[in-house]
């Protein structure tokens, strides 16, 4: 299987909410965005798989950083077209190690004291995720960066709260020490919670620039996914122990196609101005 097919079978397979928004690209920004994809799959499954132990883990990992900075014998076969992309956009091997150091998070971290611990968390798996893909995608306004910043930390809390239940049967719980004795484990914690990831989607409303609306239509596209997940929750009063949280293909699709719209008006508005 050629490395192209490999990041987009691992992309295909992995269902996610991201993948799904690749459909708003085309050519080698999809193909590119894919590979990234894959990489950030990859090393994500290191640290969540049970049948690896810990040092198998960091040694997986430690050969994944190694790999960012040159070939070396029997590396990742997604290796490659990873360090490609260091040469085609301005992404550096630092942008992707911090990408590996928040998964290495979770290989040794099982709880959080404090919000400012689990920011630091949400910032090198989601934001920094964030801050490649927008190299990728393409923009013009550097404020773009502080869009992405402010999305990775919604899209990631809103994970956080959906999976609340399957990360305690794996013995991870992400919402801070702190903040579940300030609410005694009472419901208003959720609602708490949701209303950062609510704060946080709403300033990456406010800081996406209008000339990039074309280019962050994939970031825009989850970020309707997701607030809608997150306000469904929210309505169902956040029963995340008796079910799971999705939003189905058709309605994911109406949300594709909602951002598409927006996307051309907002072009007419620009052209007739």
């Amino acid at each position: 299987m050629k490395t192209s097919d490999a990041a987009t079978e691992i992309t295909r397979a992995s269902k996610s909410n991201l993948a799904f928004a690749f459909i708003a690209m085309s050519g080698a920004r999809r193909r590119d965005i894919t590979t990234f994809y894959a990489f950030c799959r990859v090393i994500d499954d290191i640290a969540d798989d049970d049948r690896r132990n810990q040092e198998t883990k960091r040694r997986e990992l430690a050969m994944w950083r190694q790999s960012l900075r040159g070939e070396f014998a029997n590396e990742p076969a997604l290796a490659k077209p990873v360090r490609q992309l260091l040469s085609t956009y301005p992404i550096t091997p630092e942008m992707l190690e911090e990408i590996i150091t928040g998964v290495e998070m979770d290989v040794d971290i099982r709880r959080y004291a404090t919000w400012d611990d689990l920011r630091v968390y949400c910032h090198r798996v989601a934001s920094a995720v964030g801050l490649v893909s927008i190299e990728i995608f393409g923009y013009k306004n550097p404020q773009c960066r502080d869009y992405a910043i402010a999305l990775g930390l919604a899209l990631q809390m809103t994970n956080i709260i959906r999976d609340v239940a399957a990360d305690l049967k794996a013995d991870r719980i992400y919402l801070p020490a702190q903040d579940l004795a300030r609410f005694h484990y009472h419901e208003e914690l959720m609602n708490f919670e949701a209303a950062r990831a609510e704060k946080s989607f709403a300033d990456a409303s406010r800081l996406l620039p209008l000339e990039d609306r074309r280019s962050m239509l994939p970031a825009e596209i989850m970020r309707s996914i997701y607030q809608a997940l997150l306000r469904r929750m929210k309505l169902d009063n956040f029963r995340v122990f008796e079910k799971g949280y999705r939003l189905s293909k058709l309605e994911k699709l109406g949300r594709v196609t909602a951002q598409f719209l927006n996307c051309f008006l907002n072009f007419r508005r620009r052209a007739s101005v």
